[in-house]
């Protein structure tokens, strides 16, 4: 039996009466992997927002099911972990202070322990102690991932996951984004041909039909 399902029905956006997309449908099971692609403008990183609560559909509704229990929709963010561009740090925080932050905000009894292995685990436990506002873009993004993990969510979803990212950062988010297929459910919006073939599922936006992916 499926511990965690996760599906989209006739989901659809439009902005200032331009269709975006139509009639998005999927459901995703534990252990499952999805990549949303399509041109610049078909509407991944919209899309990822509607299904990660950010944005709402302009039809369509969403379903999680977690060990038989439907999660109401103000409830999506316990369970959901979200690295996107458009997420802001604070620059004036240091990277230890950030996560710190965001432990006290979300009321999670998270351990310094758990934060100290994020940190390591993203590359950044010679940085903890400095301001994020002299990191660089890469540092910034896989600080990103620390923050997304931080709950254990068991829905990861990741906008352009490889951005700005040397070999090296790279090589971390491949590791992590195996991990998630191993313990819940991973969604990626990308157009990158490698981030793609690590999904088992693909929804090409310009087509707007799921289909397997190609290994």
């Amino acid at each position: 039996m499926n511990l965690i399902s996760f599906s989209a029905e006739n989901i659809a956006k439009t902005f200032n009466r331009r269709k975006i997309f139509n009639d998005i449908s999927f459901t995703m099971k534990e252990f499952n992997s999805l990549a949303i692609t399509g041109r610049n403008g078909s509407g991944k990183s919209t899309l990822l927002k509607i299904l990660a609560g950010v944005l709402s559909p302009t039809k369509g509704e969403m379903n999680l099911v977690i060990e038989g229990r439907v999660i109401k929709k103000e409830e999506y963010f316990v369970h959901l972990g979200l690295v996107s561009p458009y997420l802001q740090l604070y620059d004036e925080f240091t990277g230890w202070e950030n996560l710190d932050f965001f432990r006290k905000v979300r009321g999670l009894d998270t351990a310094d322990e758990y934060l100290a292995e994020l940190l390591s685990r993203v590359n950044l436990s010679d940085r903890k102690n400095d301001f994020v506002r002299t990191y660089s873009s890469g540092m910034k993004q896989r600080l990103k991932y620390a923050f997304a993990l931080i709950h254990r969510p068991v829905i990861l979803l990741l906008d352009e996951p490889t951005s700005n990212l040397d070999d090296e950062g790279i090589a971390t988010v491949y590791q992590i984004m195996e991990e998630q297929k191993k313990s819940g459910i991973l969604i990626v919006a990308t157009n990158d041909k490698e981030d793609i073939t690590m999904c088992e599922y693909v929804i090409d936006l310009n087509i707007q039909t799921l289909k397997k992916g190609e290994k």
